[in-house]
């Protein structure tokens, strides 16, 4: 329907209609889309010369940024996964030691997220590689957080009985040796020092003179104090819970208690000496649990703090000096 316009006619004193040309009309739209043109030429032109816009600079030296702080959260979480490894340790050597539980198992400590397409999304992304290793680390950490927290309220439902079970549990040196000087050979496979062959070391020795005191390392009741094949004069105490301790190489017939009798922690119970298949005199140290021997370097957590352990793991996974 064509537009209509209304023009006042004197001659008639009234209003009359008036009807726009196709050419008007035509012209009219070309009119309005030429000052469309001309204001939006001269909004561009103000926008791109008053207006400040990022430039390719800027936006490398944001991108640049952001890639430092990525390395820098990568470097922090490095560095919270070693505190968390060392809570994992005490944990696993001094807790539950104490409280005569099986350590955290591998698998569960270290288990991932199930499925393969999790980090997917980053892939595409600029210097993915660093993003998925710092997701992955953060995954990691959030998960063995979990781990932990769950293991100490295992800990601490356990701790009701602790007291007691404390003072059966192998916990310090069999002798003095708080400057770590007599530390010796430690647990695991050595050459043996008579057979010349590599054989298993099932204890820790602890180079001494003859006449050493020797002390129990937990309270318990002597086993056996005796001439035992190998092990020369030898002591055996029984911590019950599943614990006991060997006590070997030591002086002719100089034992300190008797089978059955009762022994209190750091009470001395014999003399060091050189008896048996040994090089040298020095004390053979064994920590058995449930049958089976294990490290005695986990059992010294009332004489070391954690600099001392660390100190004496290193001399003992150096072998030092092998006497039986």
């Amino acid at each position: 329907m064509r537009k209509k316009y209304y023009t006042f006619n004197p001659e008639t004193n009234s209003y009359e209609p008036v009807y726009t040309t196709l050419a008007q009309r035509v012209l009219g739209v070309v009119r309005k889309a030429f000052m469309f043109l001309i204001f939006g030429g001269l909004a561009f032109l103000v926008f791109y010369l008053f207006i400040d816009k990022p430039t390719v600079e800027e936006f490398e030296n944001e991108n640049s940024q952001l890639l430092a702080q990525y390395r820098i959260v990568s470097s922090r979480l490095d560095r919270a996964m070693t505190v968390l490894q060392d809570i994992q340790q005490r944990d696993d050597n001094l807790y539950r030691v104490m409280l005569n539980t099986d350590p955290v198992p591998e698998n569960e400590r270290n288990a991932g997220y199930a499925g393969t397409n999790r980090y997917d999304h980053l892939l595409e992304m600029n210097n993915a590689e660093l993003l998925v290793e710092t997701a992955q680390k953060l995954d990691l950490l959030e998960k063995q957080l979990y781990m932990q927290i769950k293991s100490f309220d295992e800990i601490v439902a356990l701790d009701k009985d602790a007291e007691e079970r404390l003072r059966h549990i192998p916990a310090i040196q069999p002798i003095a040796n708080r400057d770590l000087k007599r530390t010796a050979s430690g647990y695991g496979y050595r050459i043996d020092p008579v057979y010349k062959v590599r054989k298993f070391h099932k204890g820790m020795d602890f180079s001494c003179d003859r006449r050493t005191p020797v002390y129990a390392t937990a309270d318990g009741v002597v086993e056996n104090a005796k001439w035992m094949s190998g092990y020369g004069y030898t002591v055996v105490i029984d911590h019950g819970y599943g614990y006991k301790t060997l006590y070997a190489h030591l002086l002719d017939k100089k034992f300190l208690v008797k089978k059955g009798q009762k022994v209190v922690r750091g009470e001395q119970i014999a003399l060091s000496g050189n008896s048996g298949k040994s090089t040298g005199p020095h004390l053979h140290y064994e920590v058995i649990v449930k049958g089976k021997h294990e490290n005695p370097i986990n059992y010294y957590f009332m004489d070391l703090d954690a600099d001392g352990y660390d100190q004496m793991l290193q001399m003992a996974e150096n072998h030092g000096k092998i006497y039986d």
